[in-house]
């Protein structure tokens, strides 16, 4: 009867994941002035580490909306959203968009999670990006960073950001980076889901239960370094470390499934992403990897490929981004690669 259960459960996944292939949103409730986008787009552009200079970073963000994305992934503490907005609004302003035709998330940093700060750091994101809203808000992490300590933080910040849907300037609020408990707790407590919850996802973290478990609540996710280890800030982290899966760009199993379907292997990495529904959100400065990884969209994946991807998770299974240590506050509990 399990066997039977598995065999059921992947082809459902199969299937579903097959049928997501030329569909590029996920509608979500409405909230807000009515505008055009009530969908999040499932390819991104994210900004994280693009901080090559000022203008490359502009340029690069402008490049994005010229090529086709309509989704703008920016946080405080990345420290470049003054060069994203300036890239939004060049972008929009070539691309012959309107602002309600873009997606752009944010989040609420560390600092900000007294529930009395809560919309100063939505104001000073506004303000740095040069925008009268947000699509979606989030909260970077379940800790608050104030005063010199740092601990686990989110209910009484949860109800401040609730509050901020009333403003009109945020549509939609969400979290990063929480584990089944917390996550739980913040529901329990609030009775207001997230509409996302933004996480590390990849093939080499799949997380494929607690993915799952948002689909069964209704909250959409949107995977971080969807691209695994070619993230610059993990390079550095993972180069002493002999457990360190290959680079993702070098995987022989993903590098197979391009060359049978024509496609590179960001794109596969990117297209997997999306036919489970959730968002990804991938970084670059150049254009050529911007355009290369925009025709994920046209990339097209086989049952035998999902089959091989699932391999591929449970041989690499890792997860890069854990500052546990550093923060003091244990994170991701009972998740995958922890």
């Amino acid at each position: 009867m399990n066997g039977l259960c598995v065999t059921v459960s992947l082809l459902a996944f199969l299937l579903a994941a097959l049928s997501q292939a030329h569909s590029d949103q996920v509608p979500l409730g409405s909230h807000g002035p009515p505008i055009k986008l009530q969908s999040i787009p499932l390819l991104g552009f994210g900004t994280w580490n693009l901080r090559v200079s000022a203008q490359n970073t502009s340029d690069a963000v402008s490049a994005a909306l010229q090529t086709g994305y309509r989704h703008i992934d920016c946080a405080k503490v990345y420290g470049n959203q003054k060069e994203v907005g300036n890239g939004i609004a060049n972008g929009l302003k070539k691309a012959g968009l309107e602002r309600n035709e873009v997606w752009i998330t944010s989040k609420l940093w560390n600092d900000h999670h007294d529930p009395d700060r809560v919309e100063e750091g939505l104001d000073e994101t506004l303000s740095e990006l040069n925008l009268q809203y947000l699509d979606l808000y989030l909260m970077h992490w379940p800790v608050a960073a104030e005063g010199g300590m740092i601990e686990e933080s989110y209910v009484e910040t949860w109800k401040a950001m609730t509050k901020l849907l009333d403003t009109g300037k945020t549509r939609y609020i969400g979290v990063s980076n929480f584990d089944p408990r917390q996550l739980k707790n913040l529901i329990k407590a609030t009775s207001h889901k997230p509409s996302v919850h933004q996480m590390e996802m990849h093939p080499y973290l799949q997380q494929n239960e607690w993915l799952q478990w948002h689909e069964e609540n209704g909250i959409h996710v949107t995977a971080y370094s969807p691209l695994a280890n070619l993230n610059p800030t993990y390079k550095e982290k993972e180069a002493s470390s002999k457990k360190s899966p290959p680079a993702l760009l070098e995987n022989p199993e993903l590098t197979k499934i391009a060359k049978k379907q024509d496609c590179t292997v960001p794109q596969v990495a990117l297209k997997w992403g999306i036919s489970r529904k959730t968002s990804v959100i991938p970084k670059s400065s150049q254009v050529s990897h911007i355009q290369e990884n925009h025709g994920a969209l046209e990339c097209r994946l086989e049952s035998d490929d999902y089959k091989s991807l699932a391999k591929v998770g449970k041989k690499y299974l890792h997860r890069f981004n854990n500052p546990s240590k550093s923060y003091g506050v244990p994170l991701f509990e009972g998740l995958d690669g922890v």
